[in-house]
């Protein structure tokens, strides 16, 4: 993953304050920041770079440090792992004495790099390197992956001294073993061009003793050239680097607290789910909002998980100037959700005008303080009111592009607040006229569809949005007319016939998308109408008989980020572990709750807590503090095997040349 901060031009002290975050991927070793300059013709040549490797992040997180550029050399730009496999035979030969031969095996690779934007045909040669030796084995080359599967085994002779020559058991003697050692190293075959190459690893045999098996995991590392720069050749980069990691296990360990999170909209009342106990105990709700939101999303239950607690938090709301305006579990969580869902709608809705505006190049100044000489207060002021114009526009017209999950909270949010007024506005319902075609003017908000007889004209009929069923294509047989739709109502169709297909293609999109949320929407309807007392399309007599034909379903996938449910779950995990304390005093002001019916002794320190039923939330506290204890124990027993070195999850750091 790549993150570009603007140029700075003519200066060699540049000053960039840009921040950056990253989902890393878990097998990653190194993180890199490379320096460039434009040249004369725009072409971004290399200044130097700065490479943190994975297990020198912890040092460096959390505070600035300068650090010094190096030259970006392809040789040291690698990544992956290789899996090896060696042991020292024992061979007797014709003539008797015992001659120790080498065996290694190279059985995989995984993590090699791409090589222009494809995966790379790869391939290994495996050295034996001595004082006067370099013997030199080559794989077959594997296509198109950046995980091969060599599976290839080699042999070398390997030579002792001749005081060792008549032992029965060979032991390579220390000044011996010290000398030779295997070098494996990874390739992308340039077939006519030239080799690229990927990474290497060098292994002592002096690991191998005793007839043994030596079977491990190895990063491959860059290949040194001999020489370094010195630290001001090519200056330095400050980094203010903040790195979290998570050790996450498999996916079955985390089904407990998983399901305990996703039954939380359930829970009544929403204060006592696991979810909001999360944000009470953390002293950081927005470090607490991000990983709920992201698994609620995931998982379809963030829409009822928001609404729940946008209500709790209208009732704890006095003043209404102050809604939504805290730092409550309801405002972060829907600040999150914006952040993740609405990013591209964003793109797409401003960054249009946005670019129109940069390239215009108009002044917009009005300030009479930061006027330059020259300027036109009044053209400058025209200037503004037409961008502001235009980007307002773009708003107010982007209702059909605005994220289906936004438009869901946002309504509900709405209901929410006007159920807290005093008087409710009555909605008239009229019955639909008969069955004839009129030229009609149609409209729809997130409100409701109306058809009027001219623009700007009353309206004939209002249907409330959230009547609608359904909107379905209607088949040309029903009134030999094309471009037809229906809207499904509970008494009876509304039949429209658009312009031509694409607007109504159109037309049944946002109509659909403003009703998709509605209670009791039809999951069968009749493709054609009901004409000369039968369905036309299934023949039924019965008016009122369901549909024929399943509804169209709506997908939400433009919404859908790529979420780690597992990494998300080990995160509020990590959270749950840190805030011990806090959950024993709100599990202690339930039980004092409890005991003296909601008059508590440490009141002060309690007030922290939303505490509605203190029954209910002890028990989820409970079930909380059982998943984390188990949780626990798995990551005892993880750690104990993957800490152990040459592991796939802790790979060996080799010699490098």
């Amino acid at each position: 993953m790549r993150a570009t901060a603007p140029p700075i031009s003519l200066d060699h002290l540049p000053f960039y304050g840009e921040d950056f975050y990253f989902e890393i991927p878990r097998p990653f070793q190194c993180l890199s920041f490379h320096v460039y300059a434009k040249s004369v013709f725009q072409r971004e040549q290399p200044v130097g770079k700065v490479s943190i490797r994975k297990e020198d992040l912890c040092k460096y997180s959390g505070k600035e440090h300068w650090f010094a550029l190096q030259p970006v050399d392809p040789n040291s730009e690698v990544q992956g792992k290789v899996h090896l496999e060696m042991k020292l035979n024992e061979l007797i030969t014709d003539n008797g004495p015992v001659s120790p031969r080498l065996q290694v095996r190279i059985i995989e690779c995984q993590g090699l790099p791409l090589i222009s934007g494809q995966n790379c045909d790869s391939f290994a040669t495996v050295t034996l390197i001595g004082p006067a030796r370099s013997d030199q084995r080559k794989t077959k080359v594997k296509k198109k992956t950046s995980d091969p599967h060599f599976e290839e085994t080699f042999y070398f002779e390997v030579s002792r001294s001749s005081s060792n020559a008549k032992k029965s058991h060979f032991q390579v003697e220390d000044e011996d073993i010290e000398k030779l050692e295997i070098k494996v190293e990874l390739w992308n075959n340039g077939n006519l061009a030239q080799d690229v190459f990927l990474g290497e690893t060098r292994v002592s045999l002096k690991i191998l003793r005793n007839d043994v098996v030596h079977k491990a995991w190895y990063l491959l590392q860059p290949r040194g050239n001999g020489t370094k720069p010195k630290p001001d050749d090519l200056g330095s980069l400050r980094l203010n680097v903040t790195y979290t990691e998570d050790n996450v296990l498999p996916s079955s360990c985390y089904f407990p607290l998983r399901n305990l999170l996703l039954k939380s909209p359930d829970v009544q009342p929403i204060s006592a789910s696991a979810a909001h106990i999360l944000g009470d105990v953390c002293r950081d709700r927005s470090e607490a909002s991000l990983p709920v939101v992201r698994l609620l999303l995931h998982h379809n239950r963030l829409l009822p998980f928001l609404t729940t607690i946008a209500a709790l938090e209208l009732d704890n709301t006095q003043e209404a100037n102050t809604i939504f305006r805290g730092n409550s579990l309801a405002t972060r969580c829907i600040d999150d959700m914006m952040k993740m869902v609405g990013r591209s709608y964003l793109t797409v809705t401003l960054k249009p005008v946005l670019d129109e505006i940069c390239e215009s190049n108009k002044t917009c100044e009005i300030d009479p303080v930061k006027l330059k000489e020259g300027d036109n207060v009044e053209v400058n002021k025209e200037n503004l009111q037409v961008y502001v114009q235009k980007v307002f526009s773009s708003i107010t017209q982007s209702s059909a592009s605005c994220p289906p999950l936004m438009c869901d909270v946002f309504r509900a949010l709405r209901r929410l607040a006007s159920d807290r007024e005093v008087h409710k506005r009555a909605q008239g319902k009229k019955r639909l006229g008969k069955k004839n075609f009129k030229k009609r003017w149609l409209r729809v908000t997130n409100r409701e569809l109306s058809y009027h007889k001219h623009k700007g004209k009353d309206a004939l009929c209002v249907i409330p949005v959230k009547n609608i069923l359904g909107v379905e294509k209607l088949d040309e047989n029903a009134f030999n007319r094309k471009n037809m739709f229906q809207v499904l109502l509970s008494e009876r169709p509304l039949y429209v016939q658009a312009g031509n297909c694409v607007e109504a293609s159109e037309w049944i999109e946002v109509l659909s998308q403003v009703s998709r949320c509605n209670p009791g929407r039809l999951s069968n309807f009749h493709p054609s109408a009901y004409v000369t007392g039968m369905w036309l399309c299934c023949k039924e007599t019965t008016e009122n008989l369901p549909g024929c034909r399943p509804c169209t379903t709506s997908t939400l996938a433009n919404i859908q980020p790529e979420i780690d449910c597992d990494r998300e779950t080990e995160r509020i995990f990590s959270l749950f572990s840190a805030s011990l304390p806090r959950l024993q005093k709100m599990e202690d002001a339930c039980a004092s709750m409890s005991v003296y019916l909601g008059q508590q002794k440490e009141q002060e320190e309690y007030s922290a807590f939303i505490i509605q039923d203190p029954k209910e939330t002890f028990r989820t506290i409970k079930e909380i503090r059982e998943v984390l204890e188990e949780l626990k124990a798995q990551h005892a027993d993880t750690e104990a095997l993957t800490d152990q070195p040459g592991t796939i999850e802790n790979p060996i750091v080799g010699k490098t040349s």
